[in-house]
């Protein structure tokens, strides 16, 4: 069986091409198109016109792609800036008009559970009890589990464009002034304070983040770099992401893609995600996290390969009956979690 992914984040869309042998997904085609609808949509602002066209472009491009690679219609999903537009069902509703892909928006809180399947997949019950964290450009999902899926999930708006465009945008200095990003980590603390007391209380044996910004970050931090394959061990530590911090804090933001890891599209928001990545670990008292190539993506796979269409379906009928976001629609046996 062969299937496809495409994933609408607020830099790129990303098709992933993969066959299931052994459910397991494996990828035989990638391709990206660089989007920045980060750059087109105010946190909690409509999707201007321009950018709708640029996505239903990006997305016929994708479905293209797919169907020269002998997949059926990609299984399409819209993170936190689509989902938090105001005119997200017209957005959406452009989309599938246009290009015949129901594109779809999945619940923070659903992207955390899936992202965790993704990520408990590759790291194995080895790992034991498992905290995620996942920092993307709208919002961070945090999750926890001792099993296949996760037992606590959250999805908070601490997104690293987010809070780039809250804090740091529109400043007089570049690099921004230290009460800038003192005012940013205070923000992120008191977003992350229950949801913090939760991990620490479930005690985790492993940490593991998923992300471009994470995986970035990571590389600045001396994790080997992506040409060494996914099966290298990457492995993060609090104390490199604080100095990592101090080093991008100290540099206008044009600078920052300077630095090993950190690409230009994502220099400006790269010293907000490390103040979330460090502030994250730093509240939930762990010290290390490994960085998982398998993320949401892969979750996403892994329902398909192991749940058949009919959980797609729901997601999709969610989209397309109501205004409002959808409800969270829970994984297959997680009600059997306690």
């Amino acid at each position: 069986m062969r299937t496809s992914v495409v994933d609408v984040g607020s830099k790129t869309v990303r098709l992933v091409v993969a066959d299931a042998e052994g459910g397991v997904p494996l990828p035989v085609h990638t391709a990206k198109w660089r989007l920045r609808l980060a750059d087109h949509v105010r946190p909690g602002g409509p999707v201007p016109e321009e950018a709708v066209e640029q996505l239903v472009e990006a997305v016929e491009g994708a479905s293209r792609t797919a169907a020269r690679w002998g997949a059926a219609g990609p299984l399409a999903f819209a993170t936190a800036v689509v989902r938090s537009a105001p005119n997200r069902q017209e957005v959406l509703r452009t989309v599938r008009t246009r290009t015949g892909i129901g594109l779809y928006t999945l619940p923070g809180e659903v992207e955390a559970e899936l992202t965790f399947l993704g990520a408990r997949r590759w790291m194995g019950w080895r790992a034991g009890p498992l905290a995620l964290f996942d920092i993307g450009g709208g919002s961070l999902e945090v999750a926890f589990g001792r099993g296949r899926l996760p037992d606590y999930v959250a999805s908070l708006p601490l997104g690293a464009g987010r809070l780039t465009h809250e804090f740091f945008e529109g400043q007089d200095q570049d690099p921004p002034p230290p009460e800038a990003i003192r005012a940013l980590r205070r923000k992120v603390r008191h977003q992350l304070r229950d949801v913090a007391s939760r991990i620490r209380w479930e005690g985790p044996r492993t940490a593991v983040a998923t992300s471009r910004t994470f995986e970035q970050l990571g590389r600045l931090c001396g994790t080997p770099p992506g040409r060494r394959g996914p099966f290298v061990e990457r492995r993060m530590h609090r104390a490199d992401l604080r100095e990592a911090a101090e080093r991008l804090a100290a540099l206008p933001a044009a600078r920052r893609a300077e630095l090993p890891g950190i690409s230009a599209p994502r220099a400006a928001q790269s010293l907000a995600g490390a103040v979330v990545g460090h502030t994250a670990m730093k509240l939930t008292g762990i010290k290390a996290v490994t960085i998982c190539p398998w993320a949401i993506r892969e979750g996403i796979l892994l329902r398909h390969i192991e749940d058949g269409p009919s959980w797609w379906a729901e997601i999709a009928r969610r989209n397309e009956e109501s205004a409002a976001p959808p409800e969270p629609v829970p994984l297959r046996i997680a009600a059997a979690t306690t």
